[in-house]
């Protein structure tokens, strides 16, 4: 960590006792609406625990394969969890179905797939190992929603410094794809500072941290 840059904290650590409303007054008003949340697991029983650990501060659909993901996804989504590996259609799968259909969700992969660099070019906003608990679970959609809030180049950044962490975490980092994943983390950065400027670690990322050193 160098400079003023903010450090993220913790996935674990207690989102209650901090402040999470934004800098101005459009983006603290996020927290007074309930986002809908499409969880998508083909383990029947997680997905279910998942809907537990966020109904009650969620509208929360469920769907256990990619096929009944697509099939329930609508406009009212604001944030999909999705795992990688499911039978019918994988992860990237429909999550490519997702963005090309244009629905303005963020989409986090929550699953057991190691993060390697194929993530790279993949058009998720966070990324999420298993196992999770419902704290990790509404810190992540709490920042997702937040995130939503800023302009397409700033939730770029968001992006790109969630797949640098990510591959930082399973340490695939000796790469060339990680190299240049850094250089568009500086890059893009440069151009959203003052958009950041306004914005708290903790509102934004969930275990990130922005040093791109």
């Amino acid at each position: 960590m160098t400079g003023d840059d903010p450090a993220v904290t913790d996935t674990n650590s207690a989102v209650a006792d901090d402040d999470l409303s934004a800098a101005d007054g459009d983006t603290a008003s996020v927290g007074d609406v309930e986002p809908t949340v499409l969880v998508v697991d083909d383990e029947a029983d997680l997905a279910e625990l998942y809907r537990v650990y966020l109904d009650d501060e969620c509208d929360v659909r469920v769907a256990t394969g990619g096929e009944d993901a697509l099939s329930t996804m609508d406009d009212a989504v604001n944030v999909v969890l999705l795992d990688r590996r499911m039978p019918d259609h994988s992860g990237h799968e429909v999550l490519s179905a997702i963005r090309e259909a244009g629905y303005d969700a963020r989409v986090a992969m929550l699953t057991a797939v190691e993060p390697d660099v194929d993530i790279v070019d993949m058009p998720f906003d966070d990324y999420m190992t298993k196992p999770v608990s419902r704290e990790d679970l509404v810190t992540l959609v709490e920042v997702l929603r937040y995130r939503a809030e800023y302009d397409d180049r700033s939730q770029q950044f968001f992006s790109l410094a969630s797949k640098k962490a990510a591959l930082e975490a399973s340490g695939a980092t000796d790469t060339e794809e990680y190299e240049e994943l850094v250089d568009r983390v500086e890059a893009v950065r440069a151009e959203v500072d003052a958009t950041l400027d306004r914005l708290s670690a903790r509102e934004a990322f969930v275990e990130i941290t922005l040093d791109t050193t």
